[in-house]
């Protein structure tokens, strides 16, 4: 019996938790749901949906998390830059 079966892609579920829980966008929740498709299209023999799906996850929890960083560095900018301009004028 030949087993022609590829490896099991990697579902990037942890990375997708990670987005979802410190970017908090939907992104990783879209992340997520591309995550647990891949083991599921795998044992269903849907090798190379398991495959998109791997790819979809990953590229959505990546997009999140830049982001998010992307958000969160704004935010500092913005409100760093008016906290120091308050303070330069002696308030």
């Amino acid at each position: 019996m030949e087993n022609n079966q590829p490896p099991r892609p990697n579902n990037y579920l942890a990375l997708s938790i990670i987005s979802t829980i410190l970017c908090c966008l939907v992104t990783g929740i879209v992340s997520i749901i591309y995550s647990t498709q891949v083991n599921t299209k795998y044992d269903a023999g849907d090798y190379a949906g398991a495959e998109q799906a791997s790819k979809n996850a990953k590229t959505w929890a990546l997009v999140g998390i830049i982001a998010g960083a992307v958000i969160i560095l704004g935010y500092f900018l913005i409100f760093g830059a008016a906290f120091f301009s308050e303070m330069s004028r002696g308030y």
